[in-house]
């Protein structure tokens, strides 16, 4: 028995080893928690309805209801978008130095961006122009931090942590030769810079940035369960979501598993 239980303890030894090894080369980190920024300055107006029809277009969440990121939403300006990168980002905003403001504040997370309008100043209309730091709310975030009557607000804001009550969520697009993937609900920094997928034939393949918070593998998938590996963006910290999607997985799907990132 001895004998049997020495065997036992080299072989877990060597199992944990090679994980580790796996887990070195494959970029892991080990950050502590994503912890909140330091204050900065910006505006803030609204738009839309209280529909959520449209809020999450450019991040590629669709409605940010049905997508589970509710009302407390904005469209950020270029800078903060960054090309599709800030999509998921958390946000706590307060109204400053304005009649208008009201009490307390407000934690949204990005998911539209705020376009340029090039045929207006920045400073009358303009108002998401590069390179101004700037946050079009929902209707219903906005009236939390001000009254609607002032049109647009001077805020300060910072960069907090996401607090996600469930796993990561991923929306499938494609087909069974192109795999597109949009990732919701991502919990810590709330964005994500690579990702990877490996079906039960493939090894892990690395999947480009399409746009928004989709990323896309140009892989024969179809048929075969899926796993994620997916990076944040903001603090590095990688997680792995195993067999997510089963052999029979369909696009316009979305699957969920029950890891997330701190």
């Amino acid at each position: 028995m001895g004998s049997l239980l020495h065997s036992w303890s080299l072989a877990s030894f060597f199992l944990v080893l090679a994980f580790i090894r796996e887990a070195t080369s494959a970029g892991y980190s080990t950050p502590g928690r994503f912890q909140p920024s330091a204050w900065r300055n910006a505006f803030a107006t609204f738009y839309g309805d209280d529909s959520g029809n449209g809020m999450g277009g450019a991040c590629g969440y669709g409605n940010v209801y049905s997508s589970g990121y509710g009302a407390n939403t904005a469209a950020l300006s270029t800078v903060l978008f960054n090309n599709g990168y800030g999509c998921g980002q958390c946000f706590q905003l307060q109204c400053s130095n304005s009649k208008w403001c009201t009490k307390g504040s407000i934690t949204v997370t990005g998911t539209n961006l705020c376009p340029p309008n090039w045929a207006q100043d920045s400073n009358n209309g303009g108002w998401c122009n590069p390179p101004r730091t700037h946050f079009d709310m929902s209707r219903s975030a906005f009236t939390k931090i001000a009254q609607m009557q002032a049109g647009i607000v001077p805020v300060t804001f910072r960069r907090v942590p996401c607090i996600r009550t469930a796993g990561l969520r991923f929306n499938f697009q494609g087909n069974g030769y192109w795999l597109l993937v949009y990732v919701m609900n991502v919990g810590g920094g709330g964005d994500v810079s690579t990702m990877w997928v490996k079906g039960t034939k493939t090894g892990w393949i690395s999947m480009s940035h399409n746009w928004g918070a989709s990323y896309q593998a140009f892989a024969t998938l179809g048929g075969q369960a899926l796993s994620f590996k997916i990076t944040s963006y903001t603090n590095h910290e990688t997680v792995i979501a195993y067999n997510v999607a089963p052999a029979n997985w369909q696009a316009g799907m979305t699957y969920g598993c029950n890891v997330n990132f701190h």
